[in-house]
């Protein structure tokens, strides 16, 4: 997947204040302003749905000839046969419209793992990834927690791709900022010695910068939200990322204002590296390490 290009990338949500998915969507401008910031730090982009904005962050790349490639998704929900159709058929169309573009393509985000909002039939997920890896010449995977992964059960689904999409978050699982990346590096590894062979790709981790503390979120969250944190997160995890020689995509670019309850300190709110408003937080004003 990475052969010529940086294994360094980024999650990208695009939707703003005001916006989010089903509409309404951002317009090329936005996406435009997005994807230039993108590009100054990163090759690599990961998004996770096929319709909605997906075919305009693809022509605006392609047209822009913007130096980046993109990880695309296919949303797979529990109980909507024929979204997951049209998200699937989408899919196929845009990986082999954008043959130079797409890079891999991921269907179904944490639909296996136990706690998930939009658990999915194994049979159902297991479908759409054969659909897609039959009709496409990218790589092809399914993105899930650690916690599904070191499962005997995962070997089903791992049997079904082409390298395993890992998410690992030490702050969503109750580690200080001194532990995180250490904790991170214990769970790549055994997932990687769970499925020897399977290439790993860390699809997610992250530092949030806002927490609610009368949210449900401190049940789970022990390490301290912040920019500063943030960034010295960003910075231990990105070198030893690099030195590892690990293929990720961090999450994420931007705040998501549309994501979680009504209150604006929601954690899932405040995990990009820029603010809504594009602005940089403190990991990113100085520039990449």
């Amino acid at each position: 997947m990475v052969d010529e290009i940086s294994r360094a990338g980024v999650s990208y949500g695009p939707h703003r204040a005001g916006q989010r998915p089903g509409g309404p969507d951002p317009t090329r401008a936005q996406l435009l302003q997005d994807l230039q910031l993108i590009c100054e730090h990163w090759s690599m982009l990961r998004i996770y749905g096929s319709r909605g904005p997906a075919a305009d962050i693809l022509d605006v790349i392609r047209d822009q000839a913007l130096p980046l490639r993109v990880m695309l998704g296919a949303w797979i929900a529990p109980d909507d046969i024929e979204a997951n159709n049209a998200e699937v058929a989408a899919a196929i169309h845009l990986a082999n419209t954008y043959t130079e573009e797409v890079i891999a393509v991921s269907v179904g985000n944490e639909t296996q793992v136990a706690w998930s909002r939009h658990r999915t039939p194994r049979d159902t997920l297991i479908a759409a990834i054969r659909e897609v890896r039959s009709a496409v010449k990218q790589p092809v995977t399914t993105a899930d927690d650690y916690n599904f992964w070191n499962k005997a059960e995962s070997h089903t689904v791992a049997a079904e791709i082409d390298f395993l999409l890992l998410h690992a978050y030490a702050m969503w699982n109750g580690q200080s900022l001194a532990d995180a990346v250490p904790w991170t590096k214990r769970t790549v590894a055994a997932i990687a010695q769970a499925h020897p062979g399977l290439t790993i790709v860390l699809g997610e981790t992250g530092w949030a910068t806002a927490v609610n503390p009368e949210g449900s979120e401190t049940k789970h969250i022990r390490g301290t939200a912040g920019e500063a944190e943030q960034a010295a997160f960003f910075t231990e995890f990105t070198d030893w990322a690099r030195d590892a020689a690990l293929t990720h995509f961090f999450f994420e670019a931007f705040d998501e204002p549309w994501k979680g309850g009504a209150d604006p300190r929601d954690v899932e709110k405040h995990w990009g590296l820029y603010r809504e408003d594009r602005t940089p937080k403190a990991a990113l004003a100085g520039g990449l390490p």
